[in-house]
């Protein structure tokens, strides 16, 4: 029984590890503004710019810039003309659309 109870802390304790590692790091905005004067990535008014046109009236609820993986991701939710809330995910080095789902 002890060697089940160990061995069920031990795969606990691993998978805690990985879905840790594996979650996006939010990055504040003097880090934002840093990458975006080095040109590592585009401008927020660009990207939202490419967000507001998919969902043309659409009202900005909120942005986030991420990293995950190395790579850096505009998160942005809007509230649609429909009443919908979107979520899209934008490559912030290029404005490539990776996720648009609903919220």
């Amino acid at each position: 029984m002890k060697l089940n109870v160990r061995t069920t802390r031990h795969t606990a304790l691993v998978l805690l590890l990985f879905c840790s590692t594996a979650m996006a790091r939010d990055l504040d905005q003097d880090e934002a503004l840093s990458l975006r004067e080095k040109g590592v990535i585009l401008p927020l008014e660009q990207v939202l710019q490419q967000a507001m046109d998919r969902y043309p009236e659409a009202k900005l609820l909120e942005v986030e810039l991420e990293e995950k993986h190395d790579i850096y991701i505009y998160e942005v939710e809007l509230l649609t003309v429909e009443g919908v809330a979107r979520e899209l995910h934008l490559k912030a080095d290029t404005g490539e659309l990776v996720k648009d789902k609903e919220d």
